[in-house]
Parts: structure tokens; C-alpha cells; sequence
């Protein structure tokens, strides 16, 4: 009788949407535990985005102005050994502008903007992507993020401390319980998203004179997978 109240005990203490994951078919007691598992590394990766803008009065104007600043951007990554697949269009946009005065709008001419996502497998050149870009004549850079060529093994290593971290708790409350594991019924697993999102960094304009290439600090990354664990114990 001591057994099963402090199993009900352990059981109530659980947050809903672990206890739902109790398979209805198991006859026997169960315990949920979850388990979380962290890898920290170094990144040896970056993505960031690189764009051009341009105005005239018309839109064929506009788009010929716009290609070819980003063709000489293209040209100067492309001399920096990045291969053609690590440089990929992220987005393209030709709009018109408008002057607005007495409650009427006069056309003033037409905006094109295209930009790029780099991928750079080289992080030391990361510094130097990015002063060879603007020099080029982009007018923009922004969305730096960093990650892991070999994200997977990571993500692997960090599954098997979480399972490893589960299975502790579950043998740790049954214990308690006055019972032992028979067997692991469930897993389920929750990763985070695949890809990190992109950090904070400075917005540099063409207008703006580039002397050195920018300070990048790449930091570590955090791989984290987490698991809820069903048990089947006796």
C-alpha cells in the first residue's frame, strides 16, 4: 500500500502533458520523466544576407542598375573562393516610389533591392566577406548567424545525454518508489529548430567607409535536445 501511494504521489506531481503521454493500453505502473541534453561548440559556419539597392525613373532603368551592382557584389565574393551553390537569392523587389504633397502623389522613380544569402565555410574570411561586399557596392548587410557543418553529430551526442539523463530520473523516482525499471515503453523527442536564428549585428551602408574589415566574435553554439520518457516499472 506504501508502494502505490508514493507512486500516485510521483505521478500527480507530474505537469499534464507528460502524464497524457501514459500509453491507455499499458495495465502496469508507469513514470514519465524527461531529460534534457546539451552540446556546446564552437561554430565553423556563418550565413549572411548581402543586398544591393537602386533607383531611376524607370523600371528598366532600375533593373539594370540593380543587376549590375549586384553582379560586381557577386563577382568580388565569388573572387574570395566562395563556390557558386554557398551564394543563393533570398529575395528580389522592384516598387514604385512616391512624393506626396496637397493630397496628391507624383511618381518619383522605381526601387529595385536583391539580395543574396552567403553561406562562408571559412569564418576567418567572414570579416572580409563582408568588407569586400559593401566595397563592391552593397548597400546592405544584416541576418549573420552562425551554425555547425556537422549539426547532426551534435544533435546526436545531445539525444543520447538526454535519454541517458531520462533514464536516470526514471530510475532515481522508481527507487524512491520502492520499485525498479522493467522497461522503456516511450520516447519522444523535441529538438529545437535545426537552424539558429540570425544574432544581432550592425547594418553597414554603402555611404558608410569601410577602413577595416568588421570584428566578428562567433561565440559557441548550444545544441539542445530534449525527451519525455514513459516507463514501465514493477
Amino acid at each position: 500500500m506504501k508502494v502505490a501511494i508514493a507512486l500516485a504521489a510521483f505521478l500527480i506531481a507530474l505537469p499534464v502533458s507528460a502524464r497524457a503521454q501514459t500509453p491507455a493500453s499499458n495495465d502496469g505502473p508507469v513514470i514519465v520523466t524527461s531529460g534534457e541534453g546539451v552540446v556546446k561548440r564552437a561554430p565553423d559556419q556563418a550565413w549572411v544576407t548581402i543586398a544591393a539597392e537602386s533607383r531611376a525613373k524607370t523600371p528598366g532603368d532600375v533593373q539594370k542598375l540593380n543587376a549590375d551592382a549586384m553582379s560586381a557584389v557577386m563577382q568580388k565574393l565569388k573572387g574570395l573562393g566562395l563556390p557558386a551553390e554557398a551564394i543563393q537569392t533570398s529575395g528580389y523587389e522592384l516598387r514604385p516610389e512616391f512624393d506626396y504633397a496637397n493630397n496628391r502623389q507624383t511618381l518619383r522613380g522605381y526601387v529595385a533591392r536583391n539580395a543574396v544569402e552567403v553561406r562562408v565555410d571559412e569564418l576567418p574570411k567572414l570579416g572580409q566577406v563582408l568588407d569586400v561586399a559593401v566595397a563592391a557596392g552593397a548597400t546592405s548587410v544584416s541576418g549573420i548567424r552562425f551554425d555547425l557543418k556537422e549539426r547532426a553529430n551534435a544533435e546526436q551526442t545531445a539525444l543520447q545525454r538526454a535519454i541517458a539523463d531520462a533514464r536516470t530520473q526514471a530510475a532515481t523516482a522508481a527507487q524512491a518508489a520502492g520499485m525498479r525499471v522493467e522497461r522503456i515503453l516511450r520516447i519522444e523527442v523535441q529538438r529545437e529548430p535545426t537552424m539558429p536564428p540570425p544574432r544581432p549585428m550592425m547594418a553597414m551602408r554603402a555611404e558608410m567607409a569601410v577602413a577595416a574589415e568588421p570584428p566578428i566574435a562567433p561565440g559557441e553554439l548550444e545544441v539542445k535536445v530534449r525527451v519525455a520518457m514513459t516507463s514501465a516499472v514493477r
